[in-house]
């Protein structure tokens, strides 16, 4: 089975598809000050992520989260559910942990499934 790496880099690369499953990496953005903004544009990326990788949002299966504060939990909560879509949550584990540089609040990895057409 090919391995197809999307963006790759010198430590990581952005997704990785194997078989019918794809892997992101840990996506972060520090261009908004607070949670809500960083959480937006984090799904952004993954969006697009997706795209390349012949999957989309419907087709999550397992979402990682760190939050740098889990007091922001909740703010965190209300752009992910405007995201998600209905009936479709994936399995999920939402932490607070030290995240790589101090301006990230916030860090999503995701693994979906490819969509249909692309089997």
């Amino acid at each position: 089975m090919a391995i197809k790496r999307i963006e790759p880099g010198l430590r990581l690369s952005k997704a990785v598809v194997h078989g019918n499953l794809v892997f992101t990496s840990g996506q972060v953005d520090s261009s908004s000050i607070d949670v809500a903004g960083q959480t937006e544009r984090i799904l952004a990326k993954i969006d697009a992520l997706l795209r390349q990788s012949g999957s989309d949002r419907s087709q999550v299966l397992s979402a990682n989260i760190w939050l740098s504060d889990i007091a922001t939990f909740p703010e965190m909560n209300r752009v992910w559910e405007s995201w998600i879509n209905p009936g479709e949550s994936p399995a999920r584990a939402t932490v607070e942990s030290r995240l790589a540089a101090p301006e990230n609040k916030v860090e999503i990895a995701v693994i979906a499934a490819l969509c249909e057409a692309n089997d």
